[in-house]
């Protein structure tokens, strides 16, 4: 029997820029397979359709994926107005054309104010949220709809960039768990014309934005390429960049990592925080993320390993 090849052991973060028709899953796997890595997942699906920044976690970046599922997003979007689909994109089916003459950007700013600030959102049929086990959108594709509870999400911003007859272009700042193409389908429902989305980019997720993404042309130039993965590989603590930072000494850095809370002088006094250990003569290394305990301890809550 053949020996079953085991991946690289690769860790870090690649920004990938995802092309359109293809699912993250296989954008996941492509990626693994191009570079031979032994553990990858992704950080918040992206929609065939959709194109732009999908952070994929390799190795022991894998640990702190669950903090950039958590981000806030940025999106470009396109919307056609007067055509509904089922699904809320170009993907499905035409279900109902309808006028959207005499809507102009007036109408338009008049409607976004009622998607701005805090709403309550109800998840598409057509999205990846289980029910029983089950994601919505194989039971929406076998004609089944249930209830699915509202949720409650943050529109930072939500600006009109252009409108060219019967196509708006949105720029949408929001937090995690919000749907592109409900607030398309709720948007037309609101003008009376209806409409979904017809192109989608991410544009920030977290602490990424355009400037760090890397193509899978980029990827498979890197196969023939001595050193140039570790350019393209951003750091495990680039997931946690934004936190506040404390410094630990060497000591205090080895009780951290047998899993004690510690006290350190001028650490923050509440929160999440991104430990790094002080190393002579070198920028300091990252070997965790930890929480601020109310006695003002500092207590580890996810470690890298052999950091």
């Amino acid at each position: 029997m053949a020996r079953r090849k085991i991946g690289k052991d690769i860790s870090g973060v690649l920004v990938l820029d995802k092309p359109q028709g293809i699912s993250s899953s296989a954008a996941v796997q492509k990626s693994k397979r191009l570079l031979s890595a032994k553990k990858v997942g992704h950080t918040g699906a992206l929609d065939p359709l959709a194109t732009g920044i999908l952070p994929l976690c390799f190795g022991e970046a894998t640990k702190f994926s669950q903090y950039l599922l958590n981000s806030d997003k940025k999106y470009a979007v396109q919307i056609k107005l007067g055509v509904s689909t089922n699904t809320g994109d170009a993907d499905g089916e035409i279900i109902e054309k309808r006028s959207s003459e005499g809507i102009d950007e007036e109408k338009l700013e008049s409607a976004l104010v009622f998607f701005r600030g805090e709403v309550d959102q109800v998840p598409s049929m057509f999205s990846a949220i289980k029910h029983n086990g089950q994601p919505l959108y194989k039971l929406a594709r076998q004609g089944i709809e249930v209830d699915r509870p509202s949720r409650r999400i943050n529109i930072y911003s939500n600006e009109l960039k252009a409108l060219h007859n019967d196509i708006l272009d949105l720029e949408i700042h929001c937090s995690k768990g919000t749907y592109i193409r409900t607030i398309a389908q709720e948007l037309g429902d609101m003008l009376g014309c209806g409409a979904h989305v017809i192109s989608l980019r991410r544009t920030m997720a977290g602490p990424y934005t355009e400037q760090d993404l890397v193509s899978f042309d980029q990827l498979e130039d890197t196969l023939d390429a001595e050193g140039a993965l570790d350019a393209l590989l951003l750091p495990i603590s680039s997931a946690v960049h934004e936190w506040p930072q404390v410094k630990l000494s060497e000591s205090t850095a080895y009780y951290i990592r047998q899993g004690q809370a510690v006290i350190v002088p001028h650490a923050p006094t509440s929160g999440w925080v991104r430990l790094e250990e002080i190393v002579p003569d070198s920028p300091t290394r990252f070997i965790g993320v930890g929480e601020i305990l109310d006695d003002g301890r500092v207590a580890p809550r996810r470690m890298v390993s052999g950091g």
